[in-house]
Formats: structure tokens, sequence, C-alpha cells
């Protein structure tokens, strides 16, 4: 009798310290690389925005954890099914997600925004640059191209009958006929050399009219090589967006942002890929979380795309718990703790400089 009494006592004190052991284990993150909210650093540590929010959240909560890295697929599952404590990310607030499992307090609001090919710089330097284009040297090598083949022209039908003004030797009468070629052209029509044979009045009057065209094109050419670098991708807002190819990424809230409003995308792997295709004209723009792109585009260097200013479809980021978690009341206090305080501003710029 006495033996079944203290094993009943022993069970009773077993289930009471069970929840209390329980209570004190390091609870198990799951986190998933996303910079500039997770990231991990050469040496193996994690750091960044949630990160950072995270470690603050449970010294208020005085609790030990650990890091589960996995990934993205796998973190919203293991969240659904209780196989970690939190989740701890970028993870968008959304209807069907909240249906899987609980979300804390959002600690930041964001939502998508566009990028597009880099703006050209302007100005005096600028022009310089384009007129020493391949395009526009090779333009100039072909009008003087022309201008020699129909001075030479003319030149084989007036040395003879008119040596006073293209006669001389071979240079001499192929540059005077290169001369009156390039005057006839522009109209400018100095008169100091005309021809006088039939064969070279008829090549005259052809050229006059062919320069015509001829300076009609040199003319649009030159615009276009001072104007090109000037040119924006024609892309201000969302409602530019609409026959354009945008870049996204695949199973996000941006690629379910341009099936609902009908524009043509393209899906690329990951965020830089995506950017990529924008700087090299594979794409027109690319939209997406703002936060994200805005700290990606600071490791392009010269492919840096323009960020365009404001965000649409809002989104909130919240950290995950699975369905009845007692933790979440503790965690959405802390974070507003968090979140409230003059270190919260100092932790996002650290990581994303002056938006």
């Amino acid at each position: 009798m006495h033996q079944r009494i203290l094993l009943f006592i022993t069970l009773l004190a077993f289930s009471a310290i069970t929840p209390l052991h329980a209570q004190n284990a390091p609870l198990k993150v799951g986190i998933t690389e996303v910079p500039p909210f997770v990231m991990q650093t050469e040496d193996g540590r994690w750091e960044g925005i949630s990160i950072d929010l995270w470690k603050e959240v449970a010294a208020g909560m005085g609790r030990e954890y650990k890091w589960v890295p996995l990934s993205f697929r796998e973190l919203l599952d293991a969240a659904e099914a209780g196989e970690i404590d939190v989740a701890v990310g970028a993870l968008t607030m959304t209807a069907e997600r909240e249906s899987r499992f609980d979300f804390s307090h959002p600690f930041y609001q964001t939502g998508l925004s566009i990028a597009i090919p880099p703006v050209p710089e302007q100005g005096l330097l600028a022009s310089l640059k384009a007129l020493i284009s391949w395009k526009f040297v090779s333009v100039i090598l072909a009008l003087g191209a022309l201008l020699l083949a129909v001075g030479f022209l003319l030149w084989l039908v007036e040395r003879r009958r008119n040596p006073e003004q293209f006669g001389g030797s071979a240079a001499e009468g192929i540059g005077a006929s290169f001369w009156w070629a390039a005057v006839t052209m522009t109209t400018v029509g100095y008169g100091d050399k005309a021809p006088t044979t039939f064969a070279g009045r008829v090549i005259a009057l052809v050229w006059m009219f062919a320069g015509l065209i001829m300076v009609a094109s040199f003319t649009a050419a030159i615009t276009s090589s001072l104007t090109v670098s000037n040119l924006r991708s024609g892309i201000e807002g969302v409602s530019d967006l609409p026959g354009k190819v945008v870049a996204t990424i695949g199973q996000t809230a941006s690629q379910r942002y341009l099936e609902e409003q009908r524009i043509r995308y393209q899906t690329y792997p990951n965020l830089t890929t995506a950017m990529t295709s924008v700087a090299e004209g594979e794409t027109d723009a690319i939209v997406y979380d703002r936060p994200l792109m805005q700290y990606r585009n600071q490791q392009l260097g010269p492919q840096r795309l323009s960020l365009l200013p404001g965000v649409f479809a809002e989104q909130l980021y919240a950290l995950a718990l699975p369905e009845g978690s007692p933790l979440r009341a503790p965690v959405s206090q802390q974070i507003l703790r968090v979140t409230e305080s003059d270190e919260w501003s100092a932790i996002k710029a650290a990581y994303l400089g002056a938006d």
C-alpha cells in the first residue's frame, strides 16, 4: 500500500516538473535566409533586422533559444505542424497563412515597389560621352565614305573638261570634289566649285536631292545619340506597367499582384538575378518587396537600379507561431516594446540605410 502511494506521489511530482522543464527549454526558432531580415555571415553567425528583433524579444522574455535553419517552404510547414516554436524572417501576414498558424503583432510595414533601369547621368558630360560613342562614330565614318564616293565619281567626269576646279593631281582633284560634295549636301553651296559637264551636272542634281535626305538622317542620328542617354524607361508608377515585361520572384505576393492586374511578368529564382535582368535590359522593371530590393540594390554596383518612391499593395511582416501557442501574447508584447523604442529605428537604418 505504501509503495502505491509512493509511486502515485512520484508520478504527480514528475507531471508537475515536466511542464516547468519544457517551459525553460530553449525555444526552437526557425529561420530562412532573406536579406536584410535574416542573413548568415561568413563565420556562421546570423544577423539582420528580424534576427536583431528576436534577440531583443527573447531577452525581454528571459528565454533561451536555438536557431533552426530551414527553407522558406519548410519554415511555413514547421510552424504549422508545431515543429518549431516561432518562425523568424520576413513573413507577410495573409489570410491564407493565418488559417495555418498564428501571427504575432506585426513589426514591419512595407509593400511592393518598382525598380527600373538606372537613370543615366544627364548634362554636358553625358552629351559629350554620347558623341564619342561607337554609334555616332560609325555614322560619321559612313557619311565620310559616301562623300568620298560621290566626290570621286564627280572627279572622274570633270577632271579633263573642268581642270580649273577639279584638275591637278589625283589627290588634289579628289580633295576638291570631296569639298564640293560636302558643301552641296549641307546646302551651303559656296559656289567656289561647280561641275560644267552634262554628266557632272546630273551627278550634282541627284546629289542635291540625296543631300536633303542625308542631312535629315544625319541630324536624326545626332539627336538620337545626344538624347538616348537621357531617356527613361517610361515607367513612373503602377499605371505604366501594362505593356511592359516585369521581373519578379515566383510564388510571392508580387507575382500574385501582377497576375491579378494582368501584367506580363517573368519569374526568376532569386532577387539578384531578377534585378540583374532589369539592369541588362532583359526585362523593363521589377516589382517586389521594397526593403528587400532596397538592401539588394546596394550590392549591385554599376548595375544598381533606380527604385521608384512609394509603395503599393501594402504588407505587414510578423513572426509566425503554431496555432494556439502560449508564446503569442508575450512575443507580441515584446515586439511592441522593441518597435516603439528608438533602438528599432537604428536597427532598420543599419541594414537599409536612408530610403
